[in-house]
């Protein structure tokens, strides 16, 4: 699926080709900080099928709990995490942050990760009044 996207402040712009059956809730507590929410949702990507077309990218890197060193992009402008990836593995996989895609509405999660972080109150949320 050919998707395109941005930071808040659109500094930033790419397009990419992603798999709508590879989007995932992540409950990690890296997530949880740095969505400044409960989870994050992320969609598997590859480096070739994603392009940057506007703007620079800020990278930091963080150990994550499962030991791994996470290089984590941001916006340099409004801070708007873009993806992340596994320094050292060897791969060009990552996880691009769906909530910047413009098609998101079309990018449902088919599985959860890290459910041990999970906070309690996110499996169900029905009994919430919707406004």
């Amino acid at each position: 699926m050919k998707v395109d996207g941005h930071c808040f402040c659109e500094f930033v712009t790419y397009r990419a080709t992603v798999n709508p059956e590879q989007v995932y809730v992540c409950h990690c507590s890296d997530c949880q900080t740095h969505s400044g929410s409960a989870y994050g949702v992320v969609v598997g990507i590859v480096d070739e099928d994603f392009e940057l077309l506007i703007g620079t990218l800020k990278t930091y890197s963080k150990v994550a709990a499962s030991g791994t060193v996470r290089a984590l992009t941001f916006c340099p402008k409004c801070g708007t995490r873009i993806h992340a990836s596994t320094v050292g593995e060897g791969t060009d996989f990552f996880g691009l942050r769906v909530g910047t895609v413009t098609q998101r509405d079309q990018l449902k999660p088919t599985w959860q990760s890290w459910c041990q972080s999970a906070q309690d109150w996110v499996q169900d949320l029905s009994d919430i009044p919707k406004v």
